[in-house]
């Protein structure tokens, strides 16, 4: 469903990604791990064609999705706040996301009284613009957003960050139903208990490389803990 093929990117002559090749089929789980500035935003970035590498290209469906709209229609991506539309309130950017994907006031109406318990009475009706609320609310806000879109692709840049451990726990059970719906779902997170949790599949980068592709089994988890154990002893830390 996707391939990426020779993807290169610099910045300041320094190359932050170098993938020869990758395939994620459709359905896969994959989940992203490695260490800041390892690679692996801007790799979802050029994914998502917000950045143009400087050789290679992604292809999702067989087709380019650099300077292509076919991949829209079933891709929906939560990154960061800059994803939101901050000065509307949660309901206004709601309504927004759902027209924008042929869904009326009613079908998003029903969509969210699906999502009472994972918004946790602090994103409706709250009278407060998007711009105004925790960062983990705005994250809530992104991903429900996405999961309005019922889209065949779905990415998630640290969603685990800055939301609390019971949202955690709700966030993992929404990852698994769409992944078990079919959804092809790509997952970057410094969490290595919650991303072999929900993702069948590992890919570990490490500057801007992909040096172990796993996929997940028992000893998962204690492969990568010993991994990041050895670089952080490595790196003095």
């Amino acid at each position: 469903m996707i391939q990426v093929k020779d993807l290169k990117k610099v910045y300041s002559n320094v190359i932050v990604v170098n993938i020869p090749g990758l395939t994620i089929n459709k359905g896969e789980s994959i989940g992203l791990v490695g260490n800041n500035g390892a690679g692996k935003t801007t790799l979802f970035r050029m994914v998502l064609d917000l950045i143009r590498p400087e050789a290679g290209e992604v292809l999702s469906k067989d087709q380019p999705v650099a300077g292509s709209e076919h991949w829209k229609n079933y891709t929906a991506s939560y990154l960061d706040e800059g994803f939101l539309i901050d000065y509307l309130t949660p309901e206004e950017y709601f309504y927004f996301i759902g027209g924008l994907h042929n869904r009326t006031r009613a079908h998003v109406d029903d969509f969210l009284a699906g999502y009472t318990e994972f918004f946790n009475g602090e994103i409706l009706n709250r009278g407060k613009y998007i711009r105004d609320l925790s960062k983990g609310n705005q994250t809530k806000v992104g991903i429900a957003s996405c999961l309005l879109q019922s889209p065949g692709i779905l990415m998630l840049d640290e969603p685990f960050a800055n939301i609390d451990p019971t949202t955690q726990f709700r966030l993992k059970s929404m990852i698994k139903d769409v992944k078990s719906r079919g959804v092809t779902t790509l997952v970057s997170s410094h969490d290595l208990n919650h991303v072999t949790d929900v993702c069948d599949r590992i890919l570990l980068m490490e500057k801007g490389r992909i040096i172990k592709d796993m996929a997940t089994n028992s000893s998962t988890l204690a492969e990568l803990e010993e991994y990041f154990a050895i670089g952080s002893k490595d790196d003095g830390i």
